[in-house]
Order: C-alpha cells, then sequence, then structure tokens
C-alpha cells in the first residue's frame, strides 16, 4: 500500500520516496502549517513492534535533536502514526514512529563520487573539514555517529556537506542496546575496534572519516573483499594503501592526514575531532596555495580558516573577487585618499569620533554562532550562522520567513542569533550590520545556557540561563551599536534576540555581529 499523500501528525503530507533502509524508508514531504518542504523517516510498520528497533529509532530522534550544528541534518519533530487498527479498537501498543528533518536538496556524497570519480584534491579537503566539524559537535555532546559514510552525507545544492541518518547513534554514557559480536556500521568504513565489538568512541568515527576523505581523493574505497566480514578484517589487519600512490599529486600533509585518522593503534590516532581540523585545515591551505584555485564549497572553507592557516594562502585566492575589483579601483582609491588627506589638513578635521578610542573588536572562533529559536518548531538557517560572524558583510545569516509579519510563537515571542566568547568578557557594546534595517532587537547575556528544553517549550528565558535584555535598539540601522550594561561582570555567551521584523517585510538578517570589549 502507498503511504503517498498521507497526512501525518495532521500536518506532514508525503509527496515522494527518496531513500529507503533496513528500518526506515525516507519521504520528501510538505509541512502544510509551516509550507515548507521537510524529510520525513518513517519506520517500517511491520518492525515497528519490535522494541529494540524501536528503541535505536527513538534514539536516533532524541540524539540528533540534542544537536545544532551547520554542517549535521536537523531534527525538526518527531511523532507516532496511529495504526489504521487504531480506528476499529484494536490498535498495538505504538503506532509507526516517524522522524521529521529538514529536507536538503542535492545528493549523497557517495552519488557524487560515484559520477564524478575521484573528487577537487581541495573539494575533498573542504567536505571533510565540514564533517569533522560536524563530528566534533556531535562528540561534545557525547554523541558518536558510529556509521560515518558518503552515503550518510547529503551535498547541498551550494556545495555544503551535511551528515545525517544517526540511526545507530549513541552516547558514551549508554550501556546495552547492542549484542555481543555485532558489528554496527558499514564495513567499508568501519573501524577496527568497531569491527571487533570492543568499545566505540568518537575516535572510530574520525577512522570512519580517515577513510571517506581516502575515497574522495582515489574514487574508491581502500578495502574490498567477497564478503563484509572480509572487509572488516582487512580494516582489523592491514593498514589503509598510501593515497600518494593511486593519486601523486595529493601533498604529504594531507597524505599524513590519512595516515593517522585511520592509525589502527588509538594512541597514534587523532584523539579528538578538533586536533583533527587543525591538520586539515593546514592541508586545505597548501593545496590551495599549490593549485592556486579556489572556487565555491572550497572557498567558503578557507573563509572560516583561522588565522595561521589563512596567511599561508595570498590574498587574492582567499578573496579572488574582491581582488579582481580592487586591481581595477587601486588608482581611483588612491587618487581619492590623497585629496582626502589635503582636505583634512587644510581644513584640521578632527580624528573621527565613530573610532570609539578604548574599545577592541572581541576575537570570536569561526563556529561561534548559533541561531536561537526556543519558542518555534526548529532552527533557523543554522548553515548561514557563522556568515554573521566572517568579517564579510556581503554574506549573512536571515530569519525564517514569517507571513504573518510578526515573530509572535506559542511559547514566547522572538528569534536570534548568539555568540560563543568563550571563556568570557566584559562586553560593552554590539555592532549590527544589516541590509535589513528597521528591526527591533535586545541584548541578552549568559554563562550558561540550558540547551536541552525541546523546540516550542514556553520556558522563559530567563529560566534558560539568559539575563536581561542588557540592550536594546527598537530601529536597528545598518551599523548600529547597542551599549551594553553589565555592571562589570563578565559573560560566555551574547545573544542578538530580535522582537519585532523590519515594516513590510517578513525576515530579518544579520550580515555581521561585532562584539566590543
Amino acid at each position: 500500500m502507498t503511504m503517498l499523500g498521507t497526512l501525518l501528525g495532521g500536518r506532514y503530507r508525503l509527496d515522494a520516496q527518496i531513500g529507503r533502509g533496513g528500518m526506515s524508508t525516507v519521504y520528501r514531504a510538505f509541512d502544510t502549517v509551516l509550507e515548507r518542504s521537510v524529510a520525513i523517516k518513517l519506520m517500517h510498520r511491520e518492525i515497528a513492534s519490535d522494541s529494540d528497533q524501536l528503541e535505536r529509532f527513538r534514539r536516533e530522534a532524541r540524539s540528533v535533536a540534542r544537536l545544532n550544528h551547520p554542517h549535521i541534518v536537523t531534527v525538526i519533530d518527531a511523532g507516532e502514526e496511529p495504526s489504521p487498527e487504531s480506528a476499529l479498537g484494536s490498535a498495538p501498543e505504538v503506532g509507526t514512529p516517524y522522524i521529521v528533518l529538514e529536507y536538503v536538496e542535492g545528493e549523497t556524497l557517495k552519488a557524487l563520487i560515484r559520477r564524478d570519480g575521484p573528487l577537487e584534491i581541495t573539494r575533498a579537503i573542504a567536505y571533510a573539514i565540514e564533517l569533522a566539524r560536524a563530528l566534533g559537535a556531535a562528540h561534545e555532546r557525547l554523541i558518536v555517529h558510529r556509521d560515518v559514510k558518503p552515503q550518510n552525507v547529503l551535498i547541498g545544492v551550494e556545495g555544503s556537506a551535511k551528515i545525517t541518518d544517526f540511526g545507530i547513534a549513541r552516547t558514551l554514557s549508554e550501556v546495552g542496546l547492542t549484542m555481543d559480536g555485532r558489528v554496527l556500521g558499514t564495513t567499508d568504513y568501519v573501524s577496527p575496534e568497531q569491527a571487533l565489538g570492543q568499545s566505540v568512541t568518537g575516535q572510530s568515527d574520525l577512522y570512519s572519516l580517515g577513510v571517506v576523505l581516502y575515497e574522495m581523493l582515489t574514487g574508491t574505497v581502500p578495502f574490498s573483499g567477497e564478503t563484509p566480514v572480509t572487509v572488516a578484517m582487512k580494516h582489523v589487519r592491514e593498514e589503509v594503501p598510501d593515497v600518494q600512490l593511486a593519486r601523486p599529486e595529493v601533498s604529504a600533509a594531507t597524505a599524513s592526514v590519512i595516515d593517522r585518522a585511520t592509525s589502527k593503534d588509538l594512541t597514534q590516532r587523532y584523539l579528538d575531532a578538533a586536533s583533527m581540523l587543525v591538520d586539515l585545515e593546514e592541508a586545505l591551505a597548501i593545496e590551495a596555495s599549490r593549485t592556486g584555485q579556489a572556487t565555491g564549497e572550497v572557498t567558503t572553507v578557507l573563509r572560516t580558516l583561522p588565522g595561521p592557516a589563512r596567511r599561508r594562502l595570498p590574498w587574492r585566492m582567499r578573496h579572488p573577487v574582491r581582488w579582481v575589483v580592487s586591481l581595477a579601483l587601486l588608482g581611483a582609491l588612491v587618487a581619492l585618499a590623497l585629496i582626502l588627506a589635503a582636505d583634512r589638513a587644510h581644513r584640521g578635521v578632527a580624528p573621527d569620533a565613530d573610532a570609539r578610542p578604548g574599545l577592541t573588536a572581541v576575537p570570536l572562533a569561526q563556529t561561534a554562532a548559533h541561531d536561537y529559536n526556543p519558542f518555534g518548531t526548529g532552527s533557523e538557517n543554522p548553515e548561514k550562522d557563522q556568515s554573521a560572524i566572517d568579517g564579510d558583510p556581503n554574506t549573512s545569516w536571515s530569519t525564517a520567513h514569517y507571513y504573518d509579519g510578526t515573530l509572535k510563537k506559542a511559547g514566547g515571542v522572538g528569534v536570534g542569533l548568539y555568540v560563543d566568547a568563550a571563556p568570557n568578557v566584559m562586553g560593552k557594546q554590539i555592532e549590527i550590520q544589516t541590509p535589513t534595517p528597521g528591526f527591533s532587537a535586545q541584548i541578552y547575556v549568559a554563562n550558561h545556557i540550558d540547551l536541552s528544553l525541546p523546540y516550542g517549550s514556553s520556558t522563559p528565558l530567563a529560566a534558560r540561563g539568559w539575563q536581561g535584555p542588557v540592550g536594546e535598539d527598537p530601529d536597528v540601522h545598518n551599523g548600529a551599536r547597542i551599549q551594553l550594561t553589565l555592571g562589570g561582570a563578565r559573560y560566555r555567551y551574547y545573544l542578538v534576540w530580535i522582537t519585532k521584523l523590519p515594516g513590510g517585510m517578513q525576515f530579518a538578517s544579520l550580515a555581521e555581529i561585532t562584539l566590543f570589549r
């Protein structure tokens, strides 16, 4: 019996089947309430009565719902659809569970590799960086994916990678839920310890990521065999082949990342995603500098690299468009500067009052920005979060579209973006650059925030850990600076809370947020 056209939860209409696995089918669906496409993972009805499988499915929803990262597919909702027998009064104890996920328009990384063969070196590393950042966020929450493979990576139409299918994920504090000797995960990418049924940690995910990077660079997995067990045992007993033998143009730095990530010895393997990221970012800078080209997704990732890695690249590569424009305008700018200098000398202009002497911009980590929508149904454009702190006013984070023109939700009013200024600072001002002036904003601060509450909870901001407002502006203009009143205290988190949209508009955008101390 086809499920197409079925309305789940009274709002999600199943429009097309886009995937099928051993325990669930994935559909493209339409949310009739918010009028947007979503993905629905619907558990097979025939196995919903299996308590172990049901718990595994529910665990996926719980695990991913705790994660909010631009490179992790977001969980929006979850529920259980009553079986047809329920109308007859003979329903089983549970219905058919489903998970509602953000819909990513694009294809899997596996499909991309099959179609294009070995990927461009810089592009492969850029994807690996995004996946390492996502896994790092999961590991910080003590969640191990356990099935990292290209089939579980979605490449959006804009080129960004998102990891999905936490179906066999588990927390490091969780016990049980697996059978002794059972190998979870796909053996083409399985870590040695996972193949042997031993304890699995975040290092196991990094091993799998190393294998994925190898496949992106060579077009093939490192091991093959007649059976999955044969392949698994090769991961236990054999070293991953030297990537430079299969693709000589790969740099030694990139080959070293794969070697360390796939080390059988856990003391030699990367301890965590952060240490692997450092080497990946360095490798990307080296590869991009060698080729002299950096476009598309590679350019996006390069802009987020920390200072040392970025300094390896010529300015023209980090900002190719601006480099060309700068060459064209250089003569005019020099002439204009000379005229202005002469004018100031003649008229005795005082120093620029807007320089704000005594204030210093707070340096933020490349992943410090996080969209915040506690009273809504899910995250809002998380893939654009870092655009608000990337130093480029031409990129921005935006709220979702609110067709009624207000930000009123079931649990409260507002949506926003906060920055993590770890360990903490005494902020004095926040500057906001925006292409959508006219919205109202308040600033809240916190040192500890409760992110465990589900979306839509009516718990007020104060009960979630936020203090304030410590500053506000009822009519934010581009370049507005909001004065903060902190009483000498230092805080880690600074929230720009948008309470009213610009007049006549359905969304608000933040092109750049700068925190001053």
